[in-house]
């Protein structure tokens, strides 16, 4: 494996899925690279109702955006005109049926026409199958200026509070004490020390649990100076819950194994290498672990499947990459119990 920061990311993600343990009974869903317009986290763990769960995979595999979930949380259990009982949306109802039409598409929701009127009713309720967001920012070497530029980004997490929890992932050193634990992070920010050679890890701080229904504070602006004063808007309870499902939908829907979509599986050299760690993409080609920028259709190494792979030994619908994309989409859909194949 390489020290990239991708590789550690596709370490970790690996090690959550594998070893992470809830206080409960919760399930987990483990992604990548998601979060809000200003805010993108390099982990996202779910911890979930595991009976909310299978009752959302009875919605199928993909998201629903804020506009869908708007029209399947209110959706009645007998038929009534769209605007009688869904709330003011806080923006023109156009939208909203074009949100109706679509669930409606997907099977979530059952429309009729009376008179001039849409009339829904939803096809079965909509679960309440998240518990709790756990952010992972991942810093594999955290240097005392990687330190720096990271505390910013934390308070602001912990002040807004949008995740249960906050957590700086490093690699392991063999230093008697933890050099991440000498710097000056937040102490309501956990810090999990991960070996990616061995797929171990371990919690040498623990977080602090966040108040997620609570008003959360948006920091916009912090002056370096101690004279000047902050910017900040509140965050009330009810974003914040909107946002929280918003991105637990994508993150249910993408999972961490979506690297392969902006990568180029199609490429001869393309391959996974396996360890007792985990799967990883490989570069037969450079022998490394590829990340999204180097694997692309520029790298001057590339070069496309040969057509004979894809209409001998291959199925006729894809060579070996689309092959590996089946993998990892099997392998997705696996840790989302009630997914039909």
């Amino acid at each position: 494996m390489t020290g990239s920061e991708f590789a550690f990311e596709l370490a970790v993600c690996q090690w959550v899925e594998r070893a992470w343990s809830p206080a409960d009974d919760a399930a987990v869903l483990v992604a990548r690279q998601l979060g809000t317009k200003h805010r993108r986290w390099d982990t996202i763990v779910l911890e979930c109702d595991p009976a909310g769960l299978r009752e959302r995979a009875k919605f199928g595999a993909e998201s629903f955006d804020s506009d869908l979930l708007h029209v399947l949380q209110n959706a009645p259990a007998d038929w009534t005109y769209y605007r009688d009982v869904l709330p003011d949306p806080g923006y023109p109802w156009r939208y909203v049926r074009e949100s109706i039409h679509e669930a409606a598409d997907r099977d979530a929701i059952e429309t009729r026409k009376r008179g001039n009127r849409i009339e829904i009713r939803r096809v079965r309720p909509y679960p309440n199958w998240l518990r709790r967001i756990i952010a992972i920012e991942n810093k594999p070497d955290l240097t005392a200026s990687a330190a720096r530029n990271l505390v910013p980004q934390l308070q602001r997490d912990i002040a807004l509070s949008l995740a249960d929890e906050v957590w700086v992932a490093t690699a392991a050193t063999d230093e008697r004490v933890e050099p991440v634990l000498l710097a000056d992070l937040p102490a309501a920010a956990g810090v999990l020390t991960v070996d990616p050679e061995k797929g171990t890890a371990e919690a040498v701080w623990q977080p602090r649990s966040l108040s997620v229904d609570e008003t959360g504070t948006r920091i916009l602006d912090r002056p370096d100076d101690d004279t000047s004063a902050a910017q900040f808007e509140y965050a009330d309870p009810d974003w914040k819950r909107e946002r929280r499902l918003a991105i637990a939908e994508r993150a249910y829907a993408r999972g961490w194994r979506a690297y392969a979509n902006t990568m180029r599986p199609d490429c001869r050299y393309f391959q996974f290498s396996a360890d007792e760690t985990g799967v990883f993409p490989h570069c037969a080609a450079k022998d490394c672990l590829p990340t999204a920028a180097e694997c692309r259709g520029q790298c001057p190494s590339y070069e496309p499947e040969p057509p004979a792979w894809r209409s001998k030994a291959w199925p006729l619908d894809g060579g070996p990459g689309k092959a590996i994309q089946r993998v990892l989409e099997r392998r997705r859909r696996r840790q989302r119990p009630g997914l039909t194949e």
